[in-house]
């Protein structure tokens, strides 16, 4: 013998939907109950993740005809799309018996499995961060034959669905594309500072160029400027040597 069927109505009934981004502050989404019955309905709400969602109320009964609305709030996390469809919640279930007049939270206690009606939600995660980034990694690569870039939409129009493409695939697609974006700007700051290195060295070494040359210059002055004086010596001291023989004679 299976389960009992649900008796309450659920919405949503198979997703809970969290809007991002989720790093800085709290996501709140909510799961509607309604007892259509006319019996009096225990309910109590599980989840896979006690850690990180805050439930109110996470227990409790519904009158017959009764609407409770359940506040379920995602607290801050560093988003992880291979966890996005991990966390799940489960809407427990049990009619009350006819004399229960009064809440009895002790009744789940010693309760059947069996007698339980369940009902599974898993939830979703939607990164409007990560979407834009996979958004531009499609329109950067939609590209015509002549390498011109033509507009999303008619490449989506034109375009058959590739069978199997999923959310998952444009997140890591929107992951890689992030990566490179991050290597490209190592590269530039890195071929900046080669840039610079270079200049430096270049004007080092024309620096090195200059001052030789300078040295050569002036060597070389020297070396032809020695020939003159000495001459001027001689013709000097020759003169002198005339003079004082002429004087003797």
């Amino acid at each position: 013998m299976g389960k009992p069927e649900q008796i309450l109505v659920i919405e949503p009934r198979n997703e809970l939907r969290f809007k991002g981004p989720f790093l800085e502050r709290t996501v709140t989404s909510y799961i509607k109950l309604t007892n259509p019955s006319n019996q009096k309905v225990y309910f109590k709400i599980k989840t896979t993740a006690p850690k990180r969602y805050c439930v109110r109320p996470n227990c409790g009964y519904l009158k017959p005809k009764e609407i409770s609305q359940i506040a379920v709030t995602l607290q801050p996390f560093d988003f992880d799309p291979a966890e996005k469809n991990k966390h799940k919640f489960m809407v427990q279930a049990l009619v009350a018996q006819d004399n229960d007049d009064e809440e009895n939270p002790d009744m789940w206690k010693g309760i059947d499995p069996e007698q339980l009606m369940e009902s599974k939600l898993k939830c979703v995660f939607e990164n409007p961060v990560i979407k834009t980034l996979a958004f531009e990694a499609v329109k950067s690569e939609v590209t015509t034959d002549n390498g011109k870039n033509k507009g999303v939409g008619d490449f989506v129009k034109s375009s058959p669905k590739v069978p199997g493409e999923t959310e998952e695939k444009l997140i890591k697609a929107a992951q890689e594309v992030n990566q490179l974006r991050e290597e490209e700007s190592a590269l530039r700051q890195e071929n900046l500072q080669l840039k610079e290195d270079l200049l430096q060295l270049r004007n080092a070494l024309l620096v090195n160029e200059a001052t030789l040359a300078t040295k050569n210059f002036s060597s070389q002055n020297s070396s032809e400027s020695s020939p003159p004086v000495t001459s001027i010596l001689i013709a000097v001291v020759m003169v002198i040597l005339g003079y004082v023989l002429g004087k003797m004679i």
